[in-house]
């Protein structure tokens, strides 16, 4: 049903990778929540007046906020596909996970309020009027709100949108909802105990837990959280491709938006091949991940003695020792300073996040461990924090 829409409405709907295109898909799945959501408010609140049932009319309100959601989500897709400018260099994609807080935020708003009526409900119960013409539209409005949850979804993960995704997962709670009004309906009928109230507090709890999930969820792309491993993979894979690239370390992803991606990484490169040549290369990668990627890929280049028995000796030894401390520890930007009484070995070690030591006991017991292999070896050692997950750095030996 997305491709048949997509096809009808949005020009060139097949590259949704194009951001001009992926605005197009969020305005689609806002323009079909809108108009379902309208037609499904009226519907509720009709019969919620007819049946005198609070959860009913309630599920109503919900769905006229899910066409006011409707609306902010448009209003994102529009606003964040507006260019750079001199206040925000970086673009404006950040303001579609603005408007998935802000439903996110609706939602627990809704899950309070109805949690305060059922309640009410509860102290107060009031004679709810059962009705076979009022099942049937509360049926036909669930499979109203499961064909959203389809839509919502498909586009969400289509153009990998936090804000469809979080507006799909309140539809899949109005679903749960209105199926628990027909089930108390049902109950009242055949057993004269009203239930309306206590199924009206069961799923505005829910609400609210769905709603404190969905602000964290989106809450994480604003504050900023590690990448996916997968993407980290692909952009190491990619540099290693590369003839020249000996290792790479210190690789950091800020995203400021789905189609708006700043990375920096450090490239490792044979010292005794031309500094010109390496440059050409560097130009080369960076070139290649804003054409294949889309991925503004800043790289700054360490130069790595790949020749001299003694440092690739000693650099085999720190790599073994600092495997026996932990698997997990890193380094990179090794060097070797020769003197008379003793020699100096200098790198940089990555810790990764929330390492259970501090970085004066990482670095004491590195030189622990490397003292007791040759007292005469000290250790000159920055601690470096690792951003993303760890992987493989180096290419394998041959």
């Amino acid at each position: 049903m997305v491709k048949f829409l997509a096809k009808i409405f949005i020009k060139d709907y097949e590259n949704y990778n194009k951001p001009k295109v992926r605005a197009n898909y969020g305005k689609l799945g806002g323009i079909f929540g809108l108009v379902t959501n309208v037609i499904l408010c009226v519907v509720k609140i009709i019969s919620g007046l007819v049946t005198s049932s609070i959860a009913i009319i309630a599920e109503g309100i919900n769905n006229l906020s899910d066409a006011g959601s409707s609306i902010i989500t448009l209003i994102g897709f529009k606003l964040s596909k507006a260019p750079a400018d001199a206040e925000h260099p970086y673009g404006h994609e950040r303001i579609e996970y603005v408007a998935g807080l802000i439903i996110s935020i609706i939602i627990m708003i809704i899950g309070v309020n109805l949690t305060i009526n059922s309640i009410q409900k509860i102290i107060n119960p009031t004679t709810t009027i059962f009705s076979y013409l009022v099942i049937a539209l509360l049926i036909v409005s669930i499979l109203v709100k499961l064909l959203q949850v389809y839509v919502y979804r498909s586009i969400g993960k289509l153009i990998d949108s936090q804000t469809l995704i979080a507006t799909a997962t309140d539809s899949l709670n109005d679903c749960i909802s209105t199926t628990a009004v027909i089930v108390s309906l049902i109950v009242s009928k055949l057993a004269g105990f009203n239930l309306d109230g206590y199924m009206g507090l069961v799923v505005s709890l829910f609400i609210i837990y769905s709603g404190i999930k969905l602000i964290k969820d989106t809450s994480n792309l604003l504050i900023g959280v590690a990448p996916d491993e997968e993407f980290v993979k692909k952009i190491s894979d990619k540099l290693h491709s590369y003839d020249g690239v000996l290792g790479i370390h210190d690789l950091i992803v800020h995203s400021y938006g789905p189609h708006r991606t700043f990375v920096t990484v450090h490239v490792e490169v044979d010292s005794e091949i031309d500094i010109n040549e390496s440059h050409d290369m560097i130009d080369n990668i960076e070139y290649d991940f804003k054409k294949d990627l889309n991925i503004e890929l800043v790289v700054h280049m360490d130069p790595v003695n790949t020749n001299d028995p003694v440092t690739i000796s000693l650099r085999e030894k720190v790599e073994e020792l600092l495997h026996e401390i932990d698997p997990e520890l890193t380094f990179h930007d090794f060097r070797v300073v020769k003197g008379v009484t003793h020699t100096n070995l200098i790198f940089d070690v990555e810790l990764p996040p929330q390492y259970d030591k501090t970085p004066k006991e990482v670095q004491d017991l590195i030189q622990k461990k490397v003292s007791e292999y040759d007292p005469k070896l000290y250790t000159v050692i920055n601690i470096d924090q690792n951003y993303v997950y760890t992987i493989s750095t180096r290419r394998p030996k041959i």
